[in-house]
Order: C-alpha cells, then structure tokens, then sequence
C-alpha cells in the first residue's frame, strides 16, 4: 500500500491500463465471468465525471463573470483566446481533409445500402441547434448539453457583476467546491481507465486493434500533426517564439491526464492549475478555460471530419476536395457544440454526413463503429481538445501582456 501511495497519478493510470488489459485478454480467450464486475469502475467513473462536469462549466463561467473586472486587458485576451480556438479548429479540419484524401479508409463492417442519398433539410439543422443554445438551462446541465449551458452561465453571470460581495462570495465558494469534488473524482482515474480498457479488450478481443487500425491510424496521426506542427505554427505566428517549451508542458500537465479522463469539462481544474502555474492572467483564463472545453474541439473537428469521410469512401461517393473542405467547415461549427465529455464529438458524425446526403442509419453504423474505438480516438482526441485549452490561452496572454 506505501508503494502504491508513493506512485503520482499518470504512472497509477498506466498501471491501472495494464492491468484492465490484461484481464480482458484473459476473458476474452477463456470466456470466464467473474471479472466481468471489473467493467462497472469504467461505467461508474464515466457517469460520475459526465454528471458533474456541465454543473461545473455552469458555475465557473459565471463565477469568472460574476467577478471578473472587465477590463480592456481582459477583453482584448478572451478575444484573442477565443479566436485562436476557431483557427485552430479550422486548420485541423483542413488537415483532417487532406489526410482523407492522401489516406482513404474504410469504416469495417459497413456495407452501401441501395439507396446512399437522401434529402436532408440543413437549415432544420441549423435551426434546432439555435433553438437548444435558450433551452432551459437545469435540463441542460442535466443532459450535458454545452451550448445552452454556457450562454445560461454567461448570461447570468453577466447580471450578478451588480450583485453584492456576500453573492458574489457565495458563488465562488460554491465553484471552488464543484472543482474540488470533479478533483476528488480524478483520484480514482486509475480503477477507472482499468475498467473502461478492460470492458473494450474482453467484449472485442486484442483485434479490436487490427481490424480498425487503420482508422486509428488515421485518426491519431491526424491529431499528432495538429499538436505537434499546427498549433505550434499558430503559436510561432502570434508570438514569434520557440513554441515546444510550452507545448510539452501542456501535453504533460494537461494532456495526459485528459487522455485518461476523456472528459475536456473534468480536465478543467487540471487545466486552472497549470494556468497558475504558469503565471497567465486570472482574469482571461478564469474565463478561456470553462469556455475552451466547450467550443475549442480541434480534436473533434478531425474526428467528424475523418470519420464522415471515411464512410463516404467505403460508399463509394465521389467527394470533391472544395465540397469537403467546405464540409469540414461546418463540422468546425458543430464541433463546438460537441459535449465536453466522453464520445461527444461522435453525435456530431451524423449532422456532418447529412451535408454528403449518407442516410443516418449508415452515419449511426459509423457512430458505433467511433464507440468502439473511443478507447483509443476519444482519448488522443480529448488530450489535443484539452491541452490546446491551455496552450492557446498562454498564447494570447503572450501576445495581449508580450510575456516571455
């Protein structure tokens, strides 16, 4: 037991991963039962961290409002951060693209159906997300649903900036609070990723990793181009400085721990931490952070976009390189809608695959083909989600406060 306690949490995460692999190896090949419990750590981990991470977006936007001072720094930086999200969610649909058409996969399993289109109303589309931005804001917080959950949280915490210091106090403790509960959560990542690998290797076997590798190679090289060459282009462009000193302190603080915890929203504590750490402005990433696990889905935005395109060719379609860049704009869009927690960019697939008229039987088949890989794609993609988080945020504090 002393030794475990002397062991940091991402060297018990890996242990925790080996172990859940093992075993289900194990079961996989003697078909045994009685460690089929090891699966509800996973489920119990997931559900915990999906049921507290929107509360916790609510409450830190509008804690970050509710007392921020509103200064032209402070405006000039959350601008600066948020535009730095879309153009690096962008450029990585657009390298998502390219590698599409450089490496054309198929989705295993799937099989074209007689007819590949159908007519799809996007302006419906368009118009039922708009609509669920002013649902009611307790149901969303409920269903994990980001977008009315963040403009509720901003709207009223907006209004409380009038409200009195004991309000004001109230709320904050009441933050500081959720975050210490997400992080009391994060402890028992190790137990945990040894249920969810567990639960994925003894239902689908070691070959889960054969038959859709290259997928996953597609997907994780794709995501690997953006942190390693992308985002620090963008990073270089902005603050004319050597970007990988702090790039690989945001995959090593922030990164890591996302892989494991799959959840950008669960990370955002991990990501207030490193942010004080580095000594960025309260005041912008007070705000940037709750907001970057919402909106900044590069990882997704390539996930959408491989996936989508992916079906197309194992249907066979003939795709053009302008319409599926201009695809790959709007999944750029919806990736900001996309859920901060586990999986959430993979009900996205369908609304993307709609703009190639693929029917949404084909685009769910596609969808369960992601869940089934999410132990691999969900993870990359919610470590690059997360720790662009911080990596963008300390570029634009860079560039509004000219730090070194």
């Amino acid at each position: 037991m002393k030794f475990l306690k002397s062991l940091n949490i991402v060297t018990k995460i890996i242990l925790g991963l080996i172990i859940g692999a093992g075993l289900g190896v194990y079961v996989n090949a003697t078909k045994v039962t009685f460690l089929s419990f090891i699966s509800i750590f996973g489920t119990l981990y997931i559900e915990a961290l999906k049921a507290m991470a929107p509360l916790l977006v609510f409450v830190l936007v509008m804690d970050s409002l509710a007392s921020g001072s509103s200064s032209k720094k402070e405006s000039q930086g959350i601008k600066t951060v948020i535009i730095l999200y879309f153009v690096s969610s962008l450029a990585s649909s657009v390298v998502a693209v390219i590698a599409s058409f450089v490496y054309k996969v198929d989705i295993p399993g799937l099989v074209a159906s007689e007819n590949t289109k159908e007519v799809i109303n996007l302006y419906d589309s368009i118009k039922g997300v708009m609509i669920s931005v002013v649902s009611n804001p307790i149901k969303a917080v409920g269903d994990g649903n980001y977008l009315p959950v963040l403009f509720w949280a901003a709207m009223i915490g907006l209004a409380m900036k009038q409200a009195s210091k004991e309000a004001k106090l109230v709320l904050h403790d009441f933050a500081e609070a959720i975050t210490n509960v997400i992080q009391g959560i994060i402890k028992f990542a190790p137990l945990g990723v040894m249920g969810l690998i567990f639960e994925a290797v003894s239902t689908n076997g070691p070959e889960i990793f054969i038959d859709y590798g290259e997928l996953i190679v597609i997907l994780v090289g794709v995501m690997l181009i953006v942190v390693l060459v992308v985002n620090p282009i963008i990073i270089f462009i902005c603050t004319r400085k050597n970007p990988y000193p702090l790039v690989f302190t945001c995959l090593a603080r922030s990164g890591v721990n996302a892989f494991f915890t799959r959840s950008s929203a669960a990370n955002i504590p991990v990501n207030m931490e490193l942010c004080k750490d580095l000594k960025l402005d309260r005041e912008i990433y007070s705000v940037t952070i709750p907001l970057g696990a919402t909106i900044n889905m590069a990882g997704a935005a390539v996930v959408i976009t491989v996936m989508t395109l992916a079906t197309a060719w194992t249907l066979h379609m003939e795709v053009t390189f302008p319409f599926a860049i201009a695809m790959s704009f709007v999944a750029t869009i919806a990736a900001a809608g996309s859920a901060g927690t586990a999986g959430g960019s993979l009900m996205l697939i369908p609304l993307a695959c709609s703009i190639l008229g693929i029917p949404s039987d084909i685009a769910w088949f596609t969808v369960g083909v992601g869940g089934t890989i999410g132990v691999i794609q969900d993870s990359v993609e919610t470590a690059v989600n997360s720790s662009s988080d911080v990596l963008l945020t300390a570029t634009a504090d860079m560039m509004v406060n000219d730090k070194k």
